[in-house]
């Protein structure tokens, strides 16, 4: 696990190291073995610096290949060899990766002073058809053609080189993939033949005897020279050292982080994991003193040494081991994350720290037995019982992960898919990977086994800052709103953690350091377009200048839309429309600043946005339409938010006006989505567009014989006592006509409001009721009378 972080950490620090190492060093230069330190390129001086392509004249820039001519060379004739040495391979790979880098640098070399040229050359014109031309433009032409193929040259040598290196780097990738492939799928010699066994079992005891009797040896020697006592000082400290961290320290440590367990606070969660992590960091630091002593001691021999070299790295998986067992099924009443009960739990428990020592006893003997003079068969009987008693491990630590948690909180349900998948994975590889070494294919089973438990480790850990950070964005009062940016965290923060994982993950299921490399080499090349190339930089240097823009003018529009707009004499209308136009052009102005900073060149998608603008405009006409119609609106304002509009059967007020539509609010209190086409080129009613001022009509019929002069007089004195008509001009009351049943009558008042015409009309119809009855005015209704015609057929159908 400490040489998977070791890679990562050292894939991190390759995007920050790799410019400035590939600005320092003039020419590429990597160590290379004895007998091809001739051909490697010559370091300069401090002071020197070494010429580019682009500075150079044309025929240095081709003796500046020579030193990579001949390493191109050398690759070639290792990558035509069925012999060639992964060592060799990969020494050769690491000098190819620098000059690739420095080729693709390269590749947009004097791309300034061709651009200069290029328009130079544009400004004298199109060359006659006739071919008459001006002595003087004639020689002038062909030397700026002739400097635009120098300054070209240089560019198209750094192209081809980089095509090549490239393409080696490729050829070594597939012949390491290939042995890597070959090793896993070789069928060895069955661990079950008790021969091979035997042969185990003898090597690992011989092993014991050499390395005793070198223990014996070496002290013996150290002694006799006094040199066992000249370092027994230094030895003792980091002795004293190394108990006390593993005693005192991790008993301290253990301590605090229960004293934790007690407090109450929002960042509770995060000091037990910080806590958690230094009650680790403490024994591994007190097993390297220890390791530290016994090296300083210097007693142990090739054999020893190898154990002893690799005691950090067993007693790290022991404690990795014994401290994330104990975070996913935790000690005491404390169900933890996934909500298992104290049996689980301590199933769990015992079969993570298990799988520990089992794999810590794995790494220490096979460092013992390397040095050993061992047949294939007899390494296949020793690690076979190893994988089986991992397997089954590993099978017991799949079925608890599977177990249904006692809780039923929503957070531990959400986990039960995941939990369910990762355990189903552990019961079948901790199955199938013993399965198969038993058949011979004993470094396919380690190769699926061992990274399988490390990745289910991984995964566990993942899981940890997962629901820590789930934890830490929780609300802190009751009843607090959890939506939004806030509640968006954890989930981006999960995003970033599984990104950050996958190489990871991609190391410990045999990733090489240069497989990661190379993807990282591909990601910062980019992609080419014609012959514009965006790379990463220039995408994020596009991203953000259009945020900083983005930014800028919601800033702008906010401003104007509190401050400055209403300290002017526009109405609602005129401001909504000046902010969404400026919010228009600022965000078209941000795009382009954006792409001209990053150095895009668009005129190569001009053909192909010319092409594809044919399709799209007829598949988007529509869509074009609304948006040209929504410009419309907002420069012509014949409908501004808050109208009161009516558009075909559709009444309401304009809540909002986009880009493609408007959205109407009706009086019942439902959106009605509307084209901004349809309001263009379709009759529209605006009731409230420039004033609130509007009409009321209210028909009133009376029976015949009734006065109409008096209710004339009646009905308008009751529009003119309403509040919300206006007096000038006064409202009228028009005696309309004879109906069927009455005399028709109708109220015509102006409104000061409109909005409020269905209110008025109805005080006004309770006023007349009221004022009718006070006056005895009768109100008629219909009436009507049937006849029967042959009632006495009717009665002898009722007798039947």
């Amino acid at each position: 696990m400490i040489r998977v972080l070791a890679a990562v950490c050292l894939i991190g620090l390759l995007a920050v190291l790799q410019p400035a190492s590939a600005a320092a060093q003039g020419t590429p230069q990597a160590d290379t073995p004895a007998e091809t330190e001739s051909d490697a390129p010559a370091e300069t001086a401090p002071d020197a610096q070494s010429p580019s392509l682009g500075d150079i004249p044309i025929e240095v820039g081709v003796a500046d290949t020579g030193s990579f001519e001949r390493l191109a060379l050398r690759a070639e004739e290792l990558a035509g060899r069925d012999d060639s040495s992964m060592f060799a391979i990969s020494r050769l790979r690491a000098e190819l990766v620098v000059w690739r880098d420095r080729f693709l640098e390269q590749t947009n070399i004097n791309a300034g002073r061709i651009a200069t040229v290029d328009a130079q050359i544009a400004a004298l014109g199109v060359v006659p058809e006739s071919g008459e031309e001006a002595p003087a433009v004639a020689a002038r032409r062909a030397a700026l053609v002739a400097q635009r193929s120098m300054l070209e040259a240089p560019r198209l040598l750094a192209q081809e080189s980089y095509a090549r290196a490239n393409g080696l780097i490729g050829e070594f990738d597939a012949m390491a993939l290939q042995q890597q492939t070959d090793e896993l799928s070789v069928r060895g010699p069955s661990p079950l033949n008790p021969t091979y066994i035997g042969e185990a079992i003898a090597t690992l005891w011989q092993l014991a005897d050499v390395v005793g009797i070198e223990i014996m040896t070496g002290f013996n020697a150290r002694s006799s020279s006094g040199m066992l006592s000249r370092d027994l000082p230094r030895v003792l400290l980091l002795l004293v050292v190394g108990v006390a961290l593993l005693s005192v320290g991790r008993g301290f440590v253990t301590r605090w982080r229960m004293s934790l367990t007690t407090r109450e606070g929002h960042w509770r969660p995060l000091l037990l994991f910080v806590a958690s992590l230094i009650q680790i960091a403490v024994p591994l630091l007190g097993l390297l003193a220890l390791t530290e002593a016994l090296q300083a001691l210097d007693i142990v021999g090739l054999r020893g040494g190898d154990i002893l070299e690799a005691v950090p790295l067993a007693g790290s998986y022991v404690i990795f081991g014994w401290w994330l067992s104990r975070l996913v099924f935790p000690l005491g009443e404390n169900p933890g994350y996934l909500g298992y009960d104290a049996q689980t739990r301590a199933a769990g428990r015992q079969a993570s720290s298990a799988l520990a020592w089992v794999m810590a006893f794995g790494t220490l003997a096979g460092a013992g037995l390397r040095t050993m003079d061992m047949s294939q068969g007899a390494t296949a009987a020793f690690a076979w019982p190893i994988l089986v008693v991992l397997g089954l491990l590993f099978w017991r630590l799949g079925r608890v992960i599977r177990t249904k948690p006692e809780q039923k909180d929503d957070q531990i349900v959400s986990a039960g898919r995941m939990r369910n998948l990762v355990g189903r994975f552990a019961t079948i590889v901790a199955v199938v990977a013993p399965v198969i070494a038993g058949f011979g294919y004993i470094a396919a089973g380690i190769a699926l086994l061992g990274p399988s438990i490390v990745s289910v480790a991984l995964v566990a850990v993942l899981f940890l800052l997962q629901q820590i950070v789930s934890e830490l964005t929780q609300p802190r009062n009751e009843g607090e709103d959890v939506r939004g940016l806030h509640a968006l965290i954890p989930v981006m923060v999960s995003f970033v953690l599984y990104m950050v994982s996958l190489p990871v993950f991609a190391l410990i299921w045999g990733a090489r350091v240069d497989d990661l490399t190379e993807i990282w080499a591909r990601f910062r090349e980019g992609f080419s377009i014609g012959e514009s190339r965006i790379s990463p930089t220039d995408f994020l240097t596009f991203a953000i200048v259009f945020a900083v823009g983005y930014l800028l003018t919601r800033f702008i529009q906010g401003t104007l839309r509190r401050t400055v707009l209403p300290r002017t004499r526009l109405d609602l209308g005129g401001q909504n429309a000046i902010v969404a136009g400026f919010g228009y052009v600022g965000i078209m102005l941000a795009a382009l600043v954006a792409i001209s900073t990053a150095g895009i060149d668009l005129s190569n998608f001009a053909i192909v946005a010319g092409a594809l603008s044919v399709g799209i405009g007829f598949g988007l006409q529509n869509i074009v339409s609304n948006f040209v119609s929504g410009i419309i609106l907002l420069i012509e304002r014949p409908v501004s938010e808050g109208d009161w509009i009516e558009v075909g059967n559709q009444m309401g007020y304009v809540r909002s006006i986009s880009v493609r539509s408007t959205r109407i609010e009706t009086f019942d209190r439902t959106d009605v989505i509307i084209p901004n086409a349809d309001l263009v080129s379709g009759q529209v009613t605006n009731w409230t567009r420039g004033n609130l001022v509007g009409r009321v009509i209210v028909p009133v019929g009376v029976a015949y014989g009734t006065d109409t002069d008096k209710v004339s007089d009646i009905l308008r004195g009751i529009a003119e006592a309403h509040p919300q008509v206006v007096l000038s001009p006064p409202p009228a009351v028009l005696f309309t006509g004879f109906g069927a049943d009455s005399l028709d009558f109708e109220i015509r008042a102006i409104l000061r409001d409109v909005n409020y015409v269905v209110v008025v009309k109805s005080e006004m119809n309770h006023a007349i009721a009221k004022a009718f009855a006070e006056e005895g005015i009768e109100i008629p209704f219909a009436q009507r009378d049937i006849w029967l015609r042959n009632p006495e057929v009717l009665k002898e159908t009722k007798t039947t």
